[in-house]
């Protein structure tokens, strides 16, 4: 049930595992809308897209197949921050996704609104519809996304929808209430968007994409961008804000009209100008919604003021002077399920063979709903063919660390994924998902012959590239030239290459212009594979850090019951969040097992508590 990113990840999964699937949602021209930015990846979240496809689900291909940018960020820091992010043409992003389903063979889809779901013995047999109708199957994965009991807000009208021109869901919430699941409100919101033919960019800084950009998924059925649209950066200032807090006293956020917890990391624009007083400006991206709509999304301005005090506050932004304001921004309120009412295949423990798949947990972000729905659909397939369930562990995935956060922690507030949460973050690169991901799900019917077939060449030419690498030689006439420019110490005589390659600052693109005879060894092997050659230069590079991280994961394991000194002052620990600090000193938590399940308590700041315990 729904159409969302979680839905179409479980449909896909189950069905191209061989179960026969019926994807149900209130409107089949909306499958796979992007509600809010049009835009995928990002820190973090770009690892769970390439999980996402290293597993063979369906967001990578999509994702590729409609993008207009490609970033890949955070280039400048070690390879465990490198995420890939695209920007997306938001009509397109749908359409690929609508024809991926209707390509896949088992997934027959329906058009209708489930108001209820058919339950017998404890046992979940079906949905009902408000159209009278009953479907019955052998497992339901509800994926509602915001659309249960939506309320949307703008300034101080409110009316009930799932987002702007579509309605809410009724009906669902109260029955699995009666059943004896707990629900409670959260809320999110987006900003206006604007036509583009109205702003003037010379006064913005120019975002073009990256110049050799890659892709998200590991197949060669998607190709990489030849050309690509620009983004743009501009800032909000004083008089901006002036007008924004002047609408303050109609803003449902100061009124009490939401009384829902909103996404800490994504605050409105009202939100940012009253928790951050003291800053006089803040970012806005300036994001085109596809390569031939004019159309243009305001990321950073997500508001629910009232539409005229929107209107008034962008005009006052370098840039959008003249702006022509499409649609404004506005917050939409919505239940969920505290998801640690699930186990962690994403089945309900209350009810048999009922599946939750993203922001009906808690979460928020495409990304993160989007490998829920990959699970849930696994595992719908795993249950009804008396099959175990496909759990990934905190050290297999970032939607490991996802799915036991959501669980073993809960949330009270929408779940988003960063990289601090993963303490297993050097293991879980972007780039070698594949080789963590996709033999465990060819393993169990998911990932195809050919993925797999890809993924063993990749490790073949990987291994060849380190031998290479251990065994060739470079000598001071061919290095030290470009080890004066980098400002490293020549060598004397010939240096094995892996050990050159191990000095700060000088990659394996630099040894192979300096060493004609490197080249042509790596290139002999490679067979055209750069992705290859990236594992190998990281393999080399960081094995001492990636050898430790897995001794770390063994630890941790290992010392999940140690004791914690009673009265610990916490904030003497300065590497430690602020929240938890707050947490920790609250609780007081007796062993570090304990304290890893508390809510706002983050696997780094336990590695964290670890070192300070001198474990």
């Amino acid at each position: 049930m729904g159409g969302g990113h979680a839905g179409c990840e479980a449909a896909y999964a189950a069905a191209k595992m061989g179960s026969s699937v019926l994807l149900v949602t209130m409107n089949l021209q909306n499958i796979a809308q992007m509600s809010c930015n049009p835009a995928m990846g990002g820190v973090a979240k770009g690892q769970i897209v390439r999980e996402i496809d290293a597993l063979g689900g369906g967001s990578g291909k999509v994702t590729d197949k409609s993008a207009i940018q490609f970033k890949m960020l955070n280039l400048s820091k070690g390879p465990a921050m490198w995420s890939p992010r695209t920007q997306n043409d938001r009509m397109k992003f749908a359409e690929e996704w609508r024809l991926q389903l209707e390509r896949t063979e088992n997934v027959s889809f329906w058009q209708d609104m489930v108001n209820g779901i058919i339950v017998e013995g404890g046992v979940v047999k079906g949905v009902k519809t408000v159209m009278g109708i009953e479907i019955f199957s052998d497992a339901v994965v509800l994926t509602n996304g915001t659309f249960l009991n939506g309320l949307i807000h703008l300034g101080e009208k409110n009316f009930k929808g799932g987002r702007s021109g579509e309605g809410a869901s009724y009906g669902i919430t109260e029955q699995l209430v009666d059943l004896g699941f707990e629900s409670g409100r959260m809320k999110t919101g987006t900003p206006p968007r604007v036509d583009g033919r109205s702003l003037d960019y010379s006064k913005m800084e120019e975002q073009p994409g990256d110049e050799n950009p890659s892709k998200f998924s590991f197949d060669d059925d998607t190709e990489h961008l030849t050309k690509q649209r620009s983004c743009f950066i501009t800032y909000t200032n004083d008089k901006t804000h002036e007008i924004l807090r002047s609408g303050f006293d109609r803003s449902p956020m100061f009124n009490g009209a939401i009384k829902s917890v909103g996404p800490r990391y994504c605050p409105s624009i009202e939100d940012k100008i009253n928790r951050f007083a003291e800053r006089n400006r803040h970012q806005i991206f300036v994001e085109p919604e596809g390569w031939n709509t004019v159309e243009v999304y305001v990321n950073g301005f997500s508001t629910s003021l009232p539409e005229e005090v929107q209107y008034e506050a962008l005009k006052t932004i370098p840039g959008f002077e003249n702006v022509k304001m499409f649609r404004p921004g506005y917050a939409i309120e919505y239940d969920y399920f505290p998801p640690t009412q699930l186990k962690h295949s994403l089945e309900t423990k209350l009810v048999e063979n009922l599946f939750f798949a993203g922001q009906i947990n808690g979460t928020t972000g495409y990304e993160e709903a989007a490998s829920q729905g990959l699970m849930a659909g696994i595992n719908a397939h795993q249950k009804l063919n008396n099959k175990s369930p496909f759990i990934l562990s905190r050290s297999d995935a970032y939607i490991g660390v996802l799915i036991d956060d959501l669980i073993t922690k809960g949330t009270e507030e929408p779940y988003r994924m960063f990289t601090s949460r993963a303490e297993f973050r050097i293991l879980l690169r972007q780039d070698n998902a594949d080789l963590r991901l996709t033999k465990l799900s060819h393993d169990i019917g998911l990932a195809s012959e050919k993925q797999l077939k890809k993924v063993e060449e990749k490790i073949k030419i990987t291994n060849e590239i380190k031998s290479i690498l251990k065994k060739v030689s470079v000598s001071p006439e061919e290095v030290n030239e470009l080890l004066e420019s980098k400002g490293s110490s020549l060598i004397k005589q010939k240096n094995k290459a892996n050990q050159i390659l191990l000095r700060p600052h000088i990659s394996l693109d630099d040894l192979r212009s300096a060493s004609k005879f490197l080249d042509e060894k790596i290139t002999a092997v490679s067979n055209g594979s750069s992705d290859a050659i990236v594992q190998a230069e990281i393999q080399v590079k960081y094995d001492g850090y990636i050898s430790r991280e897995q001794e770390n994961a063994l630890k941790l394991n290992r010392l999940e019951e140690v004791k914690i000194p009673p009265q610990t002052d916490y904030s003497s620990l300065s590497s430690l969040s602020a929240e938890a600090v707050e947490k920790l000193t609250e609780i007081q938590p007796a062993t570090i097992g304990q304290a890893s399940r508390i809510s706002g308590v983050s696997p780094s700041d336990v590695s964290i508590l670890l070192v300070y315990l001198g474990r």
